[in-house]
């Protein structure tokens, strides 16, 4: 029985390897040579519909590859036997883009039917809309397959919750292969986008780690009964470009939500944060460095090219 169970983890971990190994930045140079310009012109035109959705994507492509690996499990809606991961309680009512992955995934499929997956398409979205906000590119590394399940269960008990504590957060990242300064330099794309006054409304109303102003100034939009789908930017300054504010705001105490200011809080990040604060470049690199290493997160029994993003074929 030792045996077979050792030979079973051997051939698992062979098989990820070479679903891994699959990747690269040229996958579809000759099978669809315009997918990732037809992808980056859809979705620079959502963004510039909408600046905010650069912000939605980015964590679009987070919340797929943190369940399952990035599968594009995200995407698929509630069916008889499939629970679908946007109603976890980490994405119910907040996790939004998925039309606009769904007009990229119709523009390519346009030009070469049955070619790219979803999966790749999130990422490469990801990639496109920072890079349209100001913020880092990177080399998307492509040819994922997109899974036919997806998991509730694991995006509520997987996926970061705004409760956090900073011990929690590195372990979460950790359980992914991704390290503590991985985790620092992911979580400065809140730099981006908003969040729900219930998210946040323990930290302006109940937390001394906040400095007084900005409490003040974010209880006018978020009352302590009520409005909890009101909107505040994560970042007052500037909500809708890619730069290292974020960091500049936990060091004077206005991070938003609880798991953000932990990052900044007397504890081993502090470093993190201080050094992302001064140097933009470094935060930058590290970022482009942790999304990749994110993005390499397989799910090998994946094997589809969805037709449609929402629906296994």
């Amino acid at each position: 029985m030792a045996k077979t169970a050792v030979l079973i983890l051997i051939l698992l971990l062979l098989n990820m390897v070479a679903c891994h190994a699959k990747l690269s930045s040229d996958y579809y140079s000759k099978s669809c040579p315009k997918a990732l310009t037809t992808i980056r012109n859809s979705i620079n035109t959502a963004i510039a519909r909408e600046r905010r959705m650069a912000a939605s994507l980015i964590r679009l492509h987070f919340h797929d590859c943190f369940v399952q690996g990035c599968d594009a499990s995200v995407l698929l809606d509630e069916t008889s036997s499939i629970q679908s991961e946007k109603t976890a309680i980490q994405n119910l009512n907040s996790a939004r883009g998925f039309e606009v992955i769904s007009k990229a995934k119709s523009e390519v499929e346009k030009i070469c039917p049955g070619v790219v997956s979803c999966s790749d398409i999130l990422a490469v979205a990801a990639r496109d809309a920072s890079v349209y906000v100001g913020g880092p590119s990177w080399s998307v590394k492509v040819g994922r397959k997109d899974s036919t399940t997806a998991s509730r269960n694991l995006a509520s008990a997987d996926l970061p919750k705004f409760t956090d504590s900073v011990r929690v957060l590195i372990f979460r990242f950790e359980r992914k292969g991704l390290s503590a300064r991985d985790m620092v330099a992911l979580s400065g794309s809140h730099t981006l986008g908003q969040a729900q006054c219930a998210t946040f409304r323990g930290r302006i109303y109940n937390e001394t780690n906040i400095d007084a102003g900005f409490a003040s100034t974010r209880r006018r939009g978020c009352p302590s009964v009520g409005g909890d789908s009101n909107l505040a930017a994560l970042d007052l300054l500037t909500p809708n470009s890619f730069d290292n504010n974020y960091f500049k705001n936990l060091v004077q105490k206005k991070g938003l939500l609880h798991s953000d200011q932990v990052l900044f809080s007397g504890g081993s990040t502090d470093d993190m944060v201080l050094e992302y604060s001064k140097n933009r470049a470094k935060f930058n690199s590290d970022f482009a460095s942790a999304i990749v290493k994110m993005g390499n997160l397989i799910n090998p029994s994946a094997r589809q090219i969805r037709k449609i993003c929402s629906a296994v074929n």
